[in-house]
């Protein structure tokens, strides 16, 4: 139960192996220490994580959480979570996901699910508000994700996994719709667990503290969505595959394996290419006033066509220009259940390792009939698809060539190349859960993307890099989609960049660090909100829970912290935030000595300005947070760290 609106007030908690049901325990106080969603995963996972925990230990939890926003009417608010140890990584992974789900396990009358165990045989999990059935799912294994959701109630909230999770590749996703729970392998442990599906149906709605203030706020808020430049125009017009022409045009698309930032054929696989000459319509996930999604045809069929990640990745960087096979590649990967980025990075990083001579996977740059028949081995672990399977990392330790096997702590990178966008590339390292543009705080997009910040100096990167992540992790704790922290920067910076105020700004943007640092203290300030970040008032009339912008600032920094002592505790090393030696000792134009990313230099105003001994949170620094651990867990995870 809560004495808060916005929440269901319960969790559940389901053991395969046992096939018994309950209730996990979550109080007031967890609610008002971490929100909801990621944070509120986090939370869960680093106070029951061990150092000897594994991915596929049968007590590896799958902790699935929505935020209070979920549910209430807010714009693009139909978000929720899976957290749980990554098979790719070793470490803690979040992915994040459209769809319909969260929406249903709240009217079921959960705001969480917590799964543990392993179940002897395909077990669908079947969540209502009266009850909580384990299904045979023998029936639906082997099938792939649309086939499997087609089998199941259309009524229901879906999640399922495709061939690519039953057998265990290291970046299985887990789907919801066509959206996707993408990144670190959550896929592979529902797997890992038999857990071929979960539903969850139900009629309730979650009580809302101050119903007309919502009202009027989420008029406004929706009106912001609907026309600021980035979230009311171009996501609309070109969805995510808008960006491919600006990343051209600033050199940050990642190119043959990431050894360049621009692609000669970019038009062929650019967004307007897409919207011009394949997009059948616009689709979007439930409450969500952006509509980003493409609809395109392969066959017969509509489907969802490719965001910007899987055009980089499966167009310039390995040197493709048929946007029609990236459309069917995309569906393809889908089907099979995979995370195309991950899927790309290996296939990019297999094709250079032949191009050197190193080893012959089959596949090589700018050669791609035989790319759909390598989707299939992978997600069937057949053939040197097997290799690929487990992601670059593995491949070379191998196989070598670790300078340029494009990932951070195991996880590929994604399409943005950061050697012309130092800010991110310092994103990319500290992310906790691997190589992801957005839990790096998505800095692309002040260096090139959005706003024209000097996207080659290290000054300034690492605070913001803080406040974007801070303020990601909340947005995504409330339920809402990471799109609408786009709005946070104003329209004018965006649609004027020749105008005398916005050049001001973005020529003292990168020297404000400790103006921006700030933020991140001034907790108790009642009326720290600004309209371009509704979230702090939205958490406030929903749940009449006590809500700011610096409070929002508090709950990212609460999440981020706590990800990363969970990490620690399962044995990252101090060390571990690194880029491949290609993006930090290589020139990406050898006539500029700042096209490398100078990670040492801005990791030391990162962790200054985090609380963090290098890579590690100090005690005082969870402390202040209210992140409660053992101190002799802590310290024994320290000093483990250090070895």
């Amino acid at each position: 139960m809560t004495d808060y609106s916005g929440y269901m007030g319960k969790v559940l908690f389901a053991d395969l192996s046992k096939q018994t049901y309950g209730e996990f325990p979550w109080t007031d106080e967890d609610r008002r220490r971490t929100l909801g969603g990621k944070v509120m995963a986090a939370d869960i996972l680093l106070h029951h994580i061990t150092p000897e925990m594994k991915a596929f230990d049968e007590d590896n939890w799958l902790v699935i959480t929505t935020g209070p926003l979920t549910g209430t009417g807010c714009p693009n608010t139909s978000r929720f979570n899976i957290s749980t140890i990554s098979p790719l990584t070793g470490i803690v992974t979040s992915s994040n996901c459209g769809g319909d789900f969260g929406l249903a396990l709240k009217r079921a009358g959960y705001d969480a699910a917590v799964i543990t165990g392993k179940s002897e045989k395909p077990v669908h999990l079947r969540i209502t508000e009266k009850e909580v059935v384990f299904e045979d799912a023998s029936n639906l294994w082997g099938m792939t994700t649309g086939e499997t959701q087609n089998n199941l109630h259309r009524a229901q909230g879906k999640l399922a996994i495709g061939p690519a999770g039953e057998n265990k590749v290291l970046y299985a996703c887990v789907f919801s719709g066509e959206r996707t729970a993408g990144r670190g392998g959550v896929g592979a442990v529902f797997g890992d667990k038999k857990l071929k599906a979960v539903t969850a149906f139900g009629t309730k709605l979650p009580p809302i503290a101050n119903r007309q203030k919502l009202k009027e706020l989420n008029v406004k808020w929706t009106k912001l969505l609907q026309t600021h430049p980035l979230t009311g125009r171009q996501l609309p017009k070109l969805g995510t595959a808008g960006l491919v022409s600006p990343m051209q045009a600033h050199s940050i698309l990642a190119t043959k394996n990431f050894s360049a930032g621009r692609f000669d054929d970019f038009e062929k696989i650019s967004g307007e290419e897409l919207a011009e000459n394949h997009l059948v319509s616009n689709a979007a996930c439930t409450t969500c006033v952006i509509r980003c999604a493409r609809m395109c045809k392969v066959d017969d069929k509509v489907v969802k066509g490719p965001e910007l990640e899987t055009l980089g990745l499966l167009g310039a960087n390995i040197l493709n220009n048929d946007i029609e096979k990236i459309i069917r590649w995309n569906y393809e990967i889908d089907e099979l259940g995979m995370d195309s980025i991950s899927c790309a990075g290996s296939v990019a990083f297999a094709m250079e390792l032949a191009e050197k001579g190193v080893h012959d996977f089959g596949v090589h740059f700018g050669e791609t009939e035989n790319l759909s028949q390598m989707f299939h081995d992978i997600a069937y672990r057949q053939g040197e698809g097997n290799y690929l399977a487990d992601g670059s990392k593995r491949m070379s330790d191998i196989f070598g060539g670790k300078e340029y096997a494009i990932h951070a702590k195991g996880m590929e990178l994604a399409a943005y190349e950061p050697r012309h966008a130092v800010g991110h590339g310092l994103g990319y390292a500290t992310s906790n859960r691997g190589g992801c543009h957005l839990n790096a705080g998505y800095m692309v997009v002040v260096e090139g993307l959005g706003l024209e910040v000097d996207s080659l100096t290290p000054h300034g990167k690492a605070a913001l890099a803080i406040t974007f992540q801070n303020l990601m992790e909340a947005v995504s704790a409330c339920g809402s989609c990471l799109f609408t922290s786009y709005a946070v920067l104003p329209g004018f910076l965006i649609d004027k960049p020749n105008m005398k105020l916005t050049r001001i700004i973005l020529t003292a943007f990168p020297y404000v660090g400790p103006v921006v640092n700030l933020l991140h203290h001034f907790t108790k300030v009642p009326q720290l909100n600004i309209p371009l970040v509704p979230h702090g008032n939205a958490v406030k009339f929903a749940t009449g829970m006590k809500s700011n912008l610096a409070k929002l600032l508090t709950w990212g920094a609460y999440g981020y912290n706590a990800e990363r002592i969970a990490n620690i505790i399962l044995g990252q090393k101090a060390d571990a935030d690194k880029l491949p030696k290609r993006l930090t000792d290589e020139l990406q134009n050898p006539n500029n000595p700042k096209t490398k990313v100078p990670l040492e230099q801005m990791k030391k105003v990162y962790y200054r300005a985090r609380g963090w001994k290098k890579g590690i949170p100090t005690w005082h620094r969870l402390k202040s947070l209210g992140i409660q651990i053992d101190k002799t867990v802590y310290d024994a995870a320290v000093e483990k760290a250090w070895r």
